[in-house]
């Protein structure tokens, strides 16, 4: 083991799987759990007989950064590696790959896909693997494609059914599953085990080398104490109030404290309760009311002008969609009171007081001719660029020498992050052209980041696994961990019970690793044998909900101005993901936009232009269209944006899982045939 690299904790955390056992490797950020996997699926290809090793990642950026940063390195002198995710053409014949590759390293949905899918080129069977690699595996549960891959693996396994491969689960903590007592928390790691049906292994005898090799930061409560005065906030309320009195509040929902996250579920409800009810009224003020309440919380975690920002730049897109005296009501008040939240925001005297904190925690890390990197940590991709913004029209921290940029997740929209730029943005935080990360959640676990004398937590309120991973992220010597929080606010109060909760997970493995063979076995064979139990009523409750109606009974409407625009027996599903409208008539009812942009491309289908509800000023979104097979093209239903008209009444639903019908399967055959007849 010496010669590829390996710490002594390491060798003592890959033994068991060495001998082919199932395990779960628990090892801290950074301390090379990643390293040991690749080292176990060396010694695997060597020894097994007919070897076939499958990475399984839960984020499409984590196949190239494993395929390039550690198992081709190592491994792809000897065997053939193929990196796939649904950015790879190789997806579309991933059986074949498989058949044809010693690695492959995917997303696990990529591979749950292949399990189901019956087309010989795409499918897979468990038995064509004899190793399993499961990266943070503590998001095996639920309805997780991790957890959906090994459903299949156990039930296979309690129906004696085989070979099926052996497994090896990384994760830098199980967590608690939310539980606060150590008798749940040892519930919640046994259930993590019997889902990847594992023993949980850790360092013992060298855990002074790995303290030692794998640092914990300086942690610092940084506290705030709360603004002196807010007229800001108080005027944005006073706002709020009026809604309140305009949209007759119904008196059996009383409304929670403005600025929460409270009150943000409970216009949630109203606006749920109103499109019910048909009250048009109570659905869009309590629309308007979570963009106000959005506009608190942003103002009491970044600067006031944010605040205000998010609420003009919503506000402009309404100003032009006013449909009924309720829309000129709330585009009124807005307007009426512009230029006084306007003025009061860019009024320094009542400025933020956390911003001055982080400026100062930043300021002891950074300072002309100090080489200092860090992570800012904050809670939506929307607080990276603002803080973005601040830091470069920052004059004290420009002259400390912060070269900042934004790290988020993935996706389509403008807040959103190609791969590439993502990777370019890592490589210059690498090179040192860039050292301070503005981030959210993504940099917290998986990504290949190098190590950082700083990482700071602002406005977040996680659980304990993302604490830990953050943590990890500070694994410079001498490094710094900062909590930068309110005085008795939510999130030292998390901070906090995070700690305990970090404390009970340790307690709760120690607890589970110290049972009995026969013991843990028995109860992991009892919890899986009630997970097939439980998957099976569920399954039948899902059948039975969504038979509840036929499709022809029931009836779409435009979630902002509801009107009827559809029959659910319009709606077809094309393979299996995609909800579209093929009734031609359709058309008539919505307006189309922009083309759609996506980075990846797909076998079957691509996207057209964004469509909108076409009745009078309503331009609610609906979805986009989607040309399928370069013949069909088809509206794309986003089913969040509509309401359903039921016969027991009217119901919102944010997935189409959630329907109460069932969507017929889409035929091609049957779509040329209706629309193109002098085709043969």
């Amino acid at each position: 083991m010496a010669d590829f690299g390996l710490y002594s904790y390491q060798e003592e955390v890959v033994e068991r799987a060495l001998q082919g056992e199932n395990v779960v490797i628990w090892l801290p950020t950074g301390g090379g759990k990643t390293r040991a996997a690749v080292y176990v699926a060396k010694r695997h290809l060597e020894t097994a007989p007919q070897a076939k090793v499958v990475v399984l990642v839960n984020k499409v950026h984590l196949v190239d950064q494993h395929y390039t940063k550690e198992f081709k390195p190592r491994l792809g002198r000897n065997y053939t590696l193929v990196p796939v995710s649904g950015e790879s053409e190789a997806k579309d014949f991933f059986g074949k790959v498989v058949q044809d590759s010693d690695v492959v390293i995917c997303t696990a949905q990529i591979l749950y896909n292949a399990l189901t899918n019956a087309e010989e080129t795409k499918h897979v069977e468990l038995s064509d693997i004899t190793l399993l690699i499961v990266d943070e595996c503590h998001h095996t549960h639920k309805e997780s494609a991790y957890n959906k891959i090994m459903r299949c693996y156990v039930v296979k396994k309690l129906r004696g059914e085989g070979p099926l491969p052996q497994i090896l689960g990384l994760t830098a903590s199980p967590g608690t599953g939310g539980a606060k007592t150590l008798e749940k928390a040892v519930e919640h790691v046994l259930q993590i085990c019997a889902n990847l049906d594992s023993a949980i292994v850790s360092t013992r005898n060298c855990a002074p080398e790995l303290k030692e090799k794998v640092p914990r930061p300086k942690k610092t409560f940084d506290i705030v104490e709360d603004r002196p005065e807010d007229p800001f906030g108080n005027h944005l309320r006073a706002m709020m109030h009026a809604i309140h009195e305009y949209m007759n509040l119904p008196s059996d929902f009383p409304l929670r404290e403005c600025g929460t996250q409270e009150y943000e579920a409970d216009v949630v409800i109203l606006e749920q309760r109103g499109v019910r009810e048909d009250n048009r009224r109570l659905a869009q003020c309590a629309l308007h009311l979570r963009k106000y309440n959005d506009a608190l919380l942003v103002n009491d975690t970044l600067r006031m002008m944010d605040a205000y920002g998010s609420l003009d730049d919503f506000y402009a897109t309404k100003s032009t969609a006013a449909i009924d005296g309720t829309d000129h009501f709330l585009v009124g008040l807005f307007h009426d009171n512009q230029a006084d939240l306007r003025r009061l925001a860019r009024d320094a005297r009542y400025e933020n007081p956390k911003m001055a904190k982080l400026e100062s925690v930043l300021l002891k890390q950074f300072g002309p001719g100090v080489q200092s990197r860090g992570i800012l940590f904050c809670k939506t991709r929307k607080s990276t660029h603002c803080l973005n913004d601040w830091v470069l029209t920052n004059r004290a921290l420009q002259a400390a020498g912060i070269e900042a940029d934004i790290l988020t997740g993935a996706g389509n929209g403008i807040t959103y992050m190609t791969q590439r730029e993502q990777a370019d943005t890592i490589g210059s935080f690498r090179q040192g052209t860039l050292n301070l990360l503005i981030s959210t959640s993504v940099a917290e676990e998986g990504l290949d980041i190098p190590e950082c004398n700083l990482v700071v937590r602002y406005g977040l309120l996680t659980n304990e696994i993302a604490q830990q991973q953050a943590i990890g992220r500070a694994r410079a010597q001498d490094s710094q961990y900062s909590v930068v929080a309110l005085k008795g606010g939510r999130e030292e109060r998390r901070e906090i019970t995070n700690e305990y909760l970090e404390r009970l997970t340790a307690e709760a493995i120690a607890q589970v690793q110290g049972m009995g063979h026969r013991e843990f076995r028995r109860k992991i064979t009892d919890l899986q044998q009630q997970a097939v139990i439980n998957r099976r009523v569920a399954e039948s409750c899902e059948a039975e909900k969504r038979s509840r109606y036929s499709a022809a009974s029931i009836q779409l409407l435009c979630r902002n101005c509801f009107k009827s625009v559809a029959s659910g027996s319009d709606i077809k599903l094309i393979d299996n993901a995609h909800y579209v409208n093929v009734n031609p008539d359709f058309k008539k009812h919505y307006r189309v936009g922009v083309q759609v942009s996506l980075e990846k491309t797909f076998e079957d289908w691509e996207p057209g232009r964004i469509i909108s509800c076409n009745n009078g000023n309503c331009k609610m979104d609906w979805g986009f269209e989607l040309k399928y097979r370069e013949i069909a093209l088809l509206p794309n239903l986003a089913i969040r944006n509509f309401a359903l008209e039921t016969p027991d009444g009217r119901m919102t639903v944010k997935k189409w899982k959630n329907v109460l019908f069932t969507a017929e399967n889409f035929s091609f055959a049957q779509y040329c045939q209706d629309n193109f007849p002098d085709l043969d």
